[in-house]
């Protein structure tokens, strides 16, 4: 079915649709799609940048403070920064990418102080560039990619992607959340940079964040890495979203009763808050910090302390409440496999960036938090950006392509029946959200989890279509979400091991043999295989 016949029949009753033509189509505007958008303009691509919501203020970055691996070429400054995380990530880390990172990390971090971020200055009079503030980092992305050339359309979720009669990925179709209008985009490449999965679980920033790009992708083809490693839960107040944990270091946790829970802690101990939210609740204080931590504090993330100043709590005296709310792939290092330096996928004409590609690569199988997440944000986004231009304009320079479509769930089908996005979305949320199933993981759990998730699978398989492009938005959201799912749990059921951060009860040491990746993929049928870590330092490269 070709792009005349998608405009009449998917988007009939709705208010008009409108067509671009460019050579690169980003889906997603956080800080991976801005830089993905500016470096392929910077090219002379011409770029369009399709947002779910407002790009500058949508998304787990723009409300937010993050750190930023932003680490000095000088001395073995950055060999000591690998290090630290090799273990943590179980080894599954790789050297070279990690040097890649490192270094464009620092190259960007330049241009972003040639733009004008307001980057703090310390007592010798030098610039602090190891963190960013997210309000005003993404507003200057705005305003850069509208500077680089891009054209930016808002409120715009992509439905599904558009393939050639050859499989290469060649545009993506969507509707304006605001007006109703739909939109096609036909392109010589797509960027793939809409963020993780957070299942809607109430994190800052993470509304938008339904794992829309790993159902497209995986609809052509594309495979998924690392989705074992999906199952990250933010600290932070039971009446916020504020899932920001840095500063619970200088936390003690409490029982009801006022007594300390030993073991409890944020970096170390989240463990112990997780077994306890089982049964009782939890409460927090940030009693070990000192009067310059506190004014850090502020200054750092102020958006950290809103909650509790509207509710009159003093976070540094008063126990409050915590709970710990999943950011599955968000926070996690799973997403879309990449195989090259370009951030190319397994489908031609499709890139992916930020946390919608793996973190594996320089994360291992433990978060990256937002420093790492930051950096491959930047660097991943800012290679696929310049590979999709030399891929999309070679693609656009040849004969006419043919577009058909490549969307299913909740697009196509000949189902009765649109099954309820809602409730989807809570059948999916009552899986992937419970301690017990996620964040501690047992094989006989993981298939009671998936036979029912498998069933959703086939029910919404076999529905109707949604009825009007809008409401196709959510019924994508919740397959999305239901997809992510069933990759996390496959993948985490063919880890027989306990590493990074997966963990799984009956297996709780880390086996030597399973130092590889799980690559993943599939829809209607779900598949696993192991791929080889490239291990290698570039000390032994050069001997």
């Amino acid at each position: 079915m070709g792009t005349r016949d998608f405009d009449t029949q998917l988007l009939s009753g709705a208010a008009g649709s409108v067509r671009h033509d460019v050579d690169v189509l980003v889906i997603g505007g956080g800080p991976a799609g801005a830089w993905a958008a500016i470096s392929a303009a910077s090219t002379g691509a011409k770029v369009l940048l399709a947002d779910k919501g407002y790009c500058g203020t949508s998304g787990a970055t723009a409300p937010s403070g993050t750190g930023l691996w932003h680490v000095s070429p000088e001395g073995d400054a950055r060999e000591k920064a690998k290090d630290s995380r090799l273990a943590m990530g179980g080894h599954l880390a790789e050297h070279a990418w990690m040097d890649r990172v490192l270094a464009q990390t620092w190259a960007n971090v330049d241009k972003l102080t040639e733009w004008g971020y307001p980057f703090p200055v310390d007592e010798d009079g030098q610039l602090r560039r190891t963190s960013l503030q997210g309000p005003e980092y993404m507003r200057l992305m705005r305003k850069q990619v509208k500077a680089a050339g891009a054209r930016i359309i808002d409120h715009s979720p992509a439905l599904e992607l558009l393939v050639d009669e050859h499989g290469t990925v060649c545009g993506a179709t969507g509707v304006n959340r605001q007006t109703g209008d739909t939109w096609v985009a036909h392109a010589g490449a797509v960027v793939i940079a809409t963020g993780g999965c957070a299942f809607l679980s109430r994190a800052l920033g993470c509304n938008v964040l339904t794992g829309d790009g790993h159902l497209m992708a995986a609809e052509v083809g594309a495979e998924l890495s690392g989705m074992e490693f999906s199952n990250a839960y933010g600290l932070g107040p039971a009446f916020s979203s504020v899932t920001k944990s840095l500063f619970y270091n200088w936390a003690t946790f409490y029982y009801k009763d006022g007594s300390p829970i030993e073991g409890a802690g944020s970096a170390r101990g989240r463990s112990v808050i997780a077994k306890t939210l089982q049964t009782q609740p939890v409460f927090a204080c940030l009693d070990r910090a000192d009067d310059n931590i506190k004014a850090w504090m502020r200054t750092a993330q102020p958006n950290f302390f809103v909650s509790f100043d509207r509710q009159g709590i003093n976070p540094f005296t008063q126990h409050f409440p915590v709970t710990l709310r999943l950011e599955g792939t968000v926070r996690g290092t799973g997403g879309l496999h990449v195989v090259s330096e370009d951030c190319s996928t397994t489908v031609p004409g499709l890139y992916a960036a930020g946390d919608a590609a793996t973190r594996e690569l320089i994360c291992g199988g433990f978060t990256g938090g937002g420093s790492h997440n930051a950096a491959w944000a930047l660097s991943s986004g800012f290679w696929a950006g310049a590979g999709a231009a030399a891929f999309g304009r070679d693609a656009r320079s040849g004969a006419a392509r043919i577009a058909l479509r490549a969307g299913g769930v909740a697009l196509q089908g000949r189902g009765s029946h649109a099954p309820d996005s809602a409730e989807v979305i809570r059948a999916v949320q009552a899986e992937v959200f419970p301690y017990e199933r996620n964040w501690y993981r047992r094989g006989d759990v993981l298939e009671d989890s998936l036979q029912r998730l498998d069933a959703l699978w086939e029910q919404l398989r076999s529905g109707a279509p949604a009825a009007s492009a809008q409401e196709a938005v959510r019924a994508r959201e919740a397959a999305a979400m239901l997809a992510t799912s069933r990759w996390m749990y496959r993948s985490a059921l063919q880890r027989t091991e306990t590493r990074g951060m997966h963990r799984r009860k009956e297996h709780t040491a880390v086996d030597p043999l399973q130092q590889h990746r799980l690559v993943s993929g599939g829809l209607d049928e779900v598949w696993v295989r192991r791929q080889a870590v490239n291990s290698i330092t570039p000390t032994e490269a050069a001997a």
